[in-house]
């Protein structure tokens, strides 16, 4: 099918915010490695990894064998939870190995969307209470619980519910809502945190909930002291700390498997989603028994949760980012990428920040540098000559003026090399 018949069907046929990147939208046909395809045969690196999807590359060979193993020998395709299936039963013990220690309870959904509804559903019913504190800027996913969650008015609907939810200040360092720089910052961010359930909640809260690096809001990373200071006012508020590594996990922060390890934070449940499957639709929930006990007595469940295919997917992308380190690959390939953003920052006044951990890069443009004015008109035109040359990259922030830069963590030095000098011929 072609381009301009699949534009009219979409038109005719889709909902309204069904919105595609660039001024004439991509087709998308092929992709191998950390390269894609379109229906005019040009060839892109893909520096957004899908959305943020893919982890050890497109089209791997050894994904590929081992769903090709099993169509061929009828492998059953659909189970549930309700029958056993031994791909999902493999992914659990992978994943629990890789979690924090206490965190040995697990479940498999379709997408991250749905790991944080089951994350609300949990921290709800092991304490009691139905406050859950998100923050500004932060993003969760597109189902009821976790719009209500979300801190962009782009992504609300005049219809969402946001009742028991409390939105906390975001730790957005380049743009401090305290005022504050590096040097006298005292945590005001983390402290806030604390002000917003005295004053927003009834004293105790069922949980809080952050993403180790925002995603959608423009990969704000904030300071590693945040999240132990944060652990620690919500634990004493009676609160259960979701980690929300949809974005993050899959060693993507260069360090563990989990950014949550990373970073040391003590959460009480982690959710998964994007590059845990490299591109395959499922997400997770981790949890201590402790809070998986609490939900005994009632039935939960997901149509496709722990069928065989995702879960095998995943369970190989696992084993694929350990057997190729990919994960040491994520936190040299993420140095070069950002070390040499910060070298054309020096050059190219429309660049504001460059912030980020490990192959999780943001790159925000502003239009002055002194008032820090975001440039959503220069970030679109950004894309638009990147795309030109050869390179995709995403877009996000509450504004719209962030380049969020996320490969596959499979890519190479070269390929990094590639995407630095496109970004400059872009900003030029």
């Amino acid at each position: 099918m072609k381009n301009d018949q699949i534009a009219k069907i979409r038109k005719k046929h889709f909902i309204a915010p069904a919105v595609t990147y660039y001024r004439k939208p991509l087709h998308l046909v092929s992709a191998s490695g950390s390269h894609v395809v379109d229906d005019e045969g040009k060839r892109y690196l893909d520096a957004i990894g899908g959305i943020v999807c893919i982890s050890a590359g497109h089209n791997h060979p050894r994904v590929k064998a081992r769903l090709m193993a099993m169509l061929n020998s009828d492998a059953i395709q659909h189970t549930s939870t309700l029958y056993m299936n031994a791909p999902s039963a493999e992914l659990a013990e992978k994943i629990v190995n890789e979690a924090p220690e206490g965190l040995d309870r697990v479940f498999f959904a379709n997408s991250g969307s749905e790991a944080n509804e089951l994350a609300f559903l949990a921290a709800r019913q092991s304490t009691g209470e139905t406050t859950i504190v998100n923050l500004r800027h932060g993003y969760h996913g597109g189902t009821a619980a976790a719009l209500a969650a979300c801190g962009h008015a782009t992504w609300r609907f005049r219809a969402q519910p946001v009742a028991q939810v409390a939105s906390a200040m975001e730790p957005y360092c380049y743009r401090c809502p305290f005022g504050k720089t590096p040097t006298s910052c005292a945590l005001e961010c983390a402290k806030n945190v604390e002000a917003t359930i005295q004053t927003c909640t009834n004293g105790k809260i069922a949980g809080f909930i952050a993403e180790p690096v925002m995603g959608a809001g423009g990969f704000i990373s904030p300071p590693n002291e945040y999240f132990r200071a944060v652990a620690d006012i919500v634990h004493n508020y009676g609160g259960k700390y979701i980690s929300d590594e949809v974005q993050t996990g899959a060693g993507r922060g260069g360090e563990n498997f989990l950014m949550t390890k990373d970073l040391g934070i003590e959460a009480d449940i982690i959710t998964m989603a994007k590059g845990f499957g490299n591109g395959a639709a499922i997400g997770a929930t981790l949890m201590t028994d402790e809070i998986s006990d609490s939900l005994a007595g009632k039935t939960y469940f997901s149509t496709f949760g722990s069928d065989p295919y995702p879960a095998a997917q995943a369970a190989e992308t696992m084993d694929i980012i350990r057997d190729e380190k990919l994960i040491a690959n994520a936190k040299a390939r993420g140095t070069q990428l950002q070390d040499g953003l910060r070298e054309i920052m020096k050059r190219r006044a429309p660049i504001g920040d460059v912030r980020g951990r490990g192959l999780i890069v943001g790159m925000e443009l502003v239009k002055d540098r002194a008032t820090k004015e975001p440039a959503p008109e220069a970030c679109l035109a950004f894309m638009e000559a990147c795309r030109e040359r050869g390179l995709l990259v995403g877009r996000g922030g509450l504004l719209g003026n962030v380049i969020r830069l996320a490969p596959p963590l499979s890519i190479t030095r070269d390929e990094v090399d590639f995407m630095l000098k496109t970004i400059d011929e872009g900003l030029a």
